[in-house]
């Protein structure tokens, strides 16, 4: 006799499984892709100029296992990983310091710097209150603006 399915976990069958492990890892999985295909991408086309190099200089081409294992390769990775990290590090540490009025990724002004633990949970940070008045919802009032600016 199979065990009835887990609302929590437990023995799902394989492919509710694969669809609740996709839903909850899709952002990582999202990026893993993401990530393999870029590098591929900068092999494919690392490799073509490498071995367009190679034939100007009067060499014969090398293989793409070859050129993959290669110091050649190893080092366009690791520089583009360099400059990459560099720019998000700069990025995360810009946005702690300074701010851009108006932007979704800067703090309100005043507010720059680090935060508590409560400031950073979403919705630990009180909102403003909402304007009074009553909202259009139906018909032609949708279509003309309200008199207080909505």
């Amino acid at each position: 006799m199979t065990p009835a399915p887990e609302r929590g976990g437990g023995t799902a069958p394989a492919p509710r499984r694969v669809r609740r492990f996709l839903r909850h890892n899709g952002l990582g999985l999202f990026f893993l892709t993401a990530f393999l295909l870029a590098l591929a991408g900068q092999a494919v086309a690392g490799h073509a100029e490498f071995n367009d190099q190679l034939v100007s200089d009067g060499m014969a081409p090398i293989g793409f296992g070859t050129y993959v294992m290669s110091s050649d390769f190893a080092v366009d990775v690791t520089e583009n990983w360099q400059s990459e990290y560099l720019q998000f590090f700069l990025y995360i540490l810009a946005t702690v310091w300074l701010v851009q009025r108006g932007s979704p990724e800067s703090k309100e002004p005043g507010r720059a710097g680090t935060e508590s633990d409560k400031g950073q949970r979403a919705g630990g940070t009180p909102r403003r209150a909402p304007r009074a008045g009553p909202r259009p919802r139906t018909g032609a009032a949708l279509c003309t603006p309200a008199p207080w600016g909505w």
